[in-house]
């Protein structure tokens, strides 16, 4: 569920029309309802209230903070990938004991940051990145909490991009290699072992793959236990999918339920890394249609038409990337003619795009569109392609709103930029020499 919703013929977040956003904060822009984050934490929080848990949401999806502030107002952890993320879930208000630190490549000062703060776990991803852990803690004198992530060699029949819990994937170490690690580490003095981790992908629209998956890493569980490692933790990961157009992924208590049941009877606390399920239908992108093109052509001489709008490929790569489905939604009265047509950006490549071949009512020139299921993976995946400023984001609560990222303007993107000193001209602007 969320709260966009048409009123009187135009387009309202909660309570706010969307027109209103628009005029204040410009376009494009990020919109996001304070009001459906706090719902679809609170379902997915409670689908798990027969079991110690602790949900950290995974803030790569969106790591907007007043985003990660709605989460952990309500007791959330947060899952991260970087010492940035770090930064940013402290100062949104994660305890550093509901923090846990997955990725493939954690640098050695990301390692330091994370000890420092005494995070709950990292999640480790190859014999290489343990030893390099324990190597750090033992230089700070101090005792890294971890767990292994496994690969379960589990299909999530998802998109390949997004997949990562198969041998082909970068991600994990493989289940018949995990023991082996775990023996290594529960030998290093400055390693503690306390979980097992698995994330098999994202948008995830059945259970059986989780079902799979938890059923592989409860067998490891119970190796490790008798070999008396004290596993405390079991990490299952996230990648419950959502609605981007005729998906119908399984609420959060079939998830809980399936999940629950794989580990009936251990006495462990469950971690759950919800991202998309949580923000994803929660956010939209507002833009506005620039030009039309091939409009006029409505007779069936096979004119491709295009609807021409201020967001871009920079601002959400989703289409382009990975060739996903966004609804595209009219924020005030649609004209009555329809016509098969692309939503594009302005940018110089013929991937820029948000739609594609869609039967969309015929827009003109200042229309204002909504572009649907846009708050995980929008703003945070957005760029600088083209030198285009990224957008605002705002958050609506009820019948106020808020910019909670302001607008970048043109001079932004030159910050920390120098002219090499021998291009400057009289060595006016001098660059560093490295």
């Amino acid at each position: 569920m969320h709260h966009f919703e048409a009123k009187r013929g135009e387009l309202h977040c909660e309570g706010v029309p969307l027109r209103r956003i628009a005029e204040a904060a410009g376009t494009p822009a990020y919109v996001y309802s304070h009001a459906t984050l706090s719902q679809h934490y609170r379902v997915f929080d409670e689908a798990f209230a027969g079991i110690p848990h602790i949900v950290c949401y995974s803030m790569k999806a969106n790591s907007n903070g007043s985003v990660i502030r709605t989460f952990t107002n309500m007791g959330s952890g947060v899952d991260i990938v970087s010492a940035g993320e770090v930064c940013r879930a402290l100062a949104a208000g994660a305890p550093p004991s509901k923090i846990v630190y997955s990725g493939v490549g954690k640098q050695v000062f990301e390692i330091e940051e994370a000890l420092r703060n005494g995070i709950l776990m990292f999640n480790v991803e190859s014999r290489e990145e343990l030893e390099t852990i324990d190597a750090v803690a033992g230089r700070m004198r101090k005792r890294a909490p971890i767990a292994l992530r496994v690969n379960p060699d589990v299909d999530p029949k998802t998109h390949p991009y997004i997949s990562t819990g198969l041998k082909k994937n970068k991600f994990g170490i493989h289940i018949d290699q995990a023991i082996r690690d775990y023996e290594w580490a529960a030998r290093r003095r400055n390693i503690e072992v306390v979980g097992v981790d698995c994330h098999i992908g994202s948008q995830l629209t059945e259970i059986s793959p989780f079902v799979d998956a938890a059923a592989r890493v409860r067998l490891l569980v119970e190796k490790l236990l008798r070999k008396g490692m004290p596993i405390r933790i079991v990490d299952i990961g996230g990648g419950l999918g959502i609605t981007y157009n005729d998906e119908l992924p399984p609420h959060p208590k079939q998830y809980a339920d399936a999940v629950v049941s794989a580990f009936s009877g251990l006495s462990v606390t469950l971690v759950l890394e919800p991202g998309r399920v949580l923000v994803g239908n929660a956010g939209i992108l507002l833009t506005r249609v620039l030009y039309t093109k091939g409009a006029a052509a409505l007779k069936g001489n096979g004119k491709k038409h295009f609807f021409i709008v201020d967001a871009a490929m920079n601002d959400l790569a989703r289409p382009s990337l990975y060739g996903s489905y966004h609804a595209v939604v009219p924020v005030g009265r649609a004209p009555g003619k329809r016509t098969v047509a692309d939503v594009v950006g302005p940018i110089c490549e013929s991937g820029d795009f948000l739609a594609k071949d869609r039967r969309l009512p015929l827009y003109r020139s200042g229309d204002l569109l909504a572009i649907m299921s846009a708050g995980a993976y929008g703003f945070s995946m957005s760029s600088n392609y083209n030198s285009r400023p990224r957008a605002a984001e705002v958050m609506v609560s009820g019948t106020r709103f808020e910019v909670v990222r302001e607008r970048e303007a043109a001079k932004d993107l030159s910050k920390g930029e120098r002219t090499a000193s021998f291009l400057a001209g009289r060595g006016k602007t001098r660059g560093r020499i490295l």
